[in-house]
C-alpha cells in the first residue's frame, strides 16, 4: 500500500502545485481575488482544488467562445452618431461613453426618446401594448420568466402577435426561467409559432462544469419591437410579488422604454445572442437605416453596452467606475448587491472625499443572507469616507441606476457586485441628457424617502458574530 500511497500523494502534490500556478498566473484577475484562491488551495488542500477547478474562473466552452466571437466579427455595427459624439467631445462625461465604445463597438447615437415606466405592473401593461402593436418582429430576452400573471400576459401577447404573422422570437436563460421552459406555458408558445431557445442551456451538469461553469448566466432583460422600439431595465417578466422568493416581495424594479438609433443598439445585443444560441441569422436587421426624420426622434443621447464572461476586460465595473469618476456635484446609486471590486469601491469613497453629494440605496431585506452580510461590511467605510447608506424598507430593491450630476445616467440589468461584473451576460444604457436624468432621479428621490439612514452608530451596534460574519463573507467574494 506504501507505494500505492506515494503515487497518490505525489498526484495530488503534482496536481496541487499545477492548479496554484494557474490560479496564479490567470490573466484578467485581481490580486485581492488571486490571493485569495492561493490561501483556500493551500489551506484545504483537495477541497480547495476542487472548489478552484469548479468556481476559480469565469470559463465558458471553447466551442461557446469561438462561435461568439465569429458571430460578433460578422455583425454590422449600427452607425454611431457623428453629431453626438462630438458634443460628448465637448463635455465633461466623455470618457465614460469612450470606455463604453471599446466593448462592443458601439458608440454613443443622439435622436433617442425614453419614458419611465410608472412601475412594474405598468411596465408590463406598456410592453404587451407594443407587442400587440408589432408588425413585423417581436424579440424578447429575459433572466427570469415565470408562470404568473405578468409572465403570462407577456406570453399571451407574444402569441397573439405570431398568431398575426409577426416574427416572435424569445431567449429564456436556461436557469433563471427553469420553471417556466418546463411548463406547458413554453410549450404553448412553441405550438402558436413561437421562435422559443434556451439560453445557456445547462444539459449534464457535470459535463457542463467541464466545459465551463454552470452558473454563468444570461441575465438580459430586452425586448426589441419592429427593430425601432426597445425596453431595457431590471424587470424580469415576473409579478412584483415574485412568487418564488415572496418573503421579499414586492421586488421594486424600474424599465425604460427607449425609441430612436439605442433601439437598434439593443437589437444587436439580441441578434448576438439569439445566434449563439443556434437562432437563425437575422443580422440583416442592423443594417436597416433609422430614418433622418423619424417623427418621435428625441434629444437623448444614449449608448448600449452588453457585458459578459467573454469580453476579455472588467468591463462593466470599469464602466462604473468611469461614470463615478466623472461626476462633479452628485452621484445617486441603486443596486440590490453591492459586492464592489476595488475600483468600484474606491472610484466611490473617493468621490465623497472630494465633495460629491454620494448617495447608495441597498435593500434592507436581501434575498441572499451572503449578499446582506457582504453589503454590509462595507459600510463602515463608505460612511467614514462621506457617502450616504440608505437602506429601502418596502420591499425588495432591484432597480440598478446611477445618476451623476442630474445630467448623466446609467440604468441596465447589471449589478454593482461580481456575478454581474464577472460572471453575467448584462446589458446597460449610459445615457446624457439633463431631462431624462431629473426623471431617473425623481425615481430614486421615491426610494430614498422610503428608506433608514444607516449611520456611524448603527454599525456600532452590530454585534460580534453579525460583524465575523460580515466580514468572513466580504472575505471570500473575491473567490468567485
Amino acid at each position: 500500500m506504501q507505494p500505492f500511497q506515494a503515487i497518490v500523494t505525489g498526484l495530488i502534490l503534482i496536481a496541487e502545485i499545477a492548479v496554484l500556478m494557474r490560479a496564479i498566473l490567470r490573466p484578467n484577475r485581481e490580486p485581492a481575488s488571486r490571493l485569495a484562491w492561493v490561501i483556500v488551495i493551500l489551506v484545504v488542500p483537495i477541497i480547495g482544488l476542487i472548489a478552484y477547478l469548479l468556481l476559480g474562473e469565469a470559463r465558458i466552452s471553447y466551442s461557446r467562445r469561438q462561435k461568439g466571437r465569429e458571430i460578433d466579427a460578422s455583425l454590422p455595427r449600427p452607425a454611431a452618431d457623428a453629431a453626438s459624439v462630438k458634443a460628448l467631445a465637448n463635455g465633461a462625461y466623455v470618457s465614460p461613453f469612450a470606455l463604453a465604445h471599446s466593448i462592443n463597438g458601439l458608440g454613443p447615437t443622439g435622436r433617442n426618446s425614453a419614458l419611465l415606466a410608472a412601475d412594474s405592473n405598468a411596465a408590463i401593461d406598456a410592453m404587451v401594448e407594443d407587442i400587440d402593436a408589432a408588425s413585423s418582429s417581436v424579440h424578447l430576452c429575459t433572466y427570469i420568466w415565470l408562470g404568473d400573471g405578468n409572465g403570462c400576459k407577456i406570453k399571451d401577447a407574444c402569441i397573439r402577435a405570431a398568431g398575426r404573422g409577426v416574427a416572435v422570437r424569445a431567449l429564456a436563460d436556461a436557469l433563471g426561467s427553469r420553471q417556466f421552459i418546463r411548463s406547458v406555458h413554453w410549450q404553448e408558445l412553441a405550438n402558436a409559432g413561437v421562435d422559443v431557445r434556451v439560453a445557456l442551456p445547462v444539459g449534464n451538469p457535470l459535463w457542463t462544469w467541464i466545459r465551463g461553469r454552470v452558473d454563468l448566466r444570461n441575465h438580459r432583460k430586452l425586448l426589441i419591437v419592429d427593430n425601432r422600439i426597445a425596453w431595457c431595465g431590471s424587470q424580469n417578466v415576473a409579478d412584483p410579488e415574485f412568487r418564488v422568493k415572496p418573503h421579499y416581495a414586492p421586488w421594486v424594479d424600474i424599465m425604460t422604454r427607449w425609441v430612436g438609433p439605442a433601439a437598434r443598439h439593443c437589437q444587436f445585443l439580441f441578434v448576438s445572442d439569439w445566434m449563439g444560441e443556434g437562432g437563425c441569422d437575422i443580422s440583416g436587421l442592423l443594417s436597416e437605416p433609422w430614418p433622418a426624420e423619424a417623427p418621435d426622434s428625441g434629444t437623448i443621447v444614449a449608448q448600449v453596452l452588453g457585458t459578459g464572461p467573454t469580453i476579455d476586460f472588467d468591463a462593466m465595473p470599469s464602466c462604473f467606475a468611469e461614470l463615478i469618476h466623472s461626476a462633479r456635484r452628485e452621484l445617486v446609486i441603486t443596486t440590490p448587491y453591492f459586492v464592489p471590486d476595488e475600483q468600484v469601491l474606491y472610484a466611490l469613497t473617493s468621490a465623497a472625499r472630494r465633495g460629491v453629494d454620494t448617495t447608495l440605496a441597498l435593500p434592507k431585506r436581501n434575498d441572499s443572507r451572503i449578499v446582506a452580510a457582504t453589503c454590509r461590511s462595507y459600510y463602515g467605510d463608505l460612511i467614514d469616507a462621506g457617502v450616504k447608506v440608505l437602506e429601502y424598507r418596502c420591499g425588495l430593491l432591484h432597480a440598478k441606476t446611477m445618476v451623476v450630476d442630474r445630467s448623466v445616467g446609467l440604468i441596465g440589468s447589471a449589478n454593482l457586485d461580481r456575478r454581474s461584473f464577472e460572471l453575467n451576460f448584462e446589458n446597460n444604457i449610459l445615457f446624457a441628457d439633463p431631462a431624462f436624468a431629473e426623471v431617473i432621479r425623481a425615481r430614486q428621490d421615491e426610494f430614498i424617502a422610503q428608506s433608514d439612514l444607516v449611520t456611524a452608530e448603527v454599525i456600532a451596534d452590530f454585534s460580534l458574530a453579525a460583524r465575523l460574519w460580515q466580514n468572513g463573507m466580504a472575505m471570500l467574494s473575491p473567490i468567485l
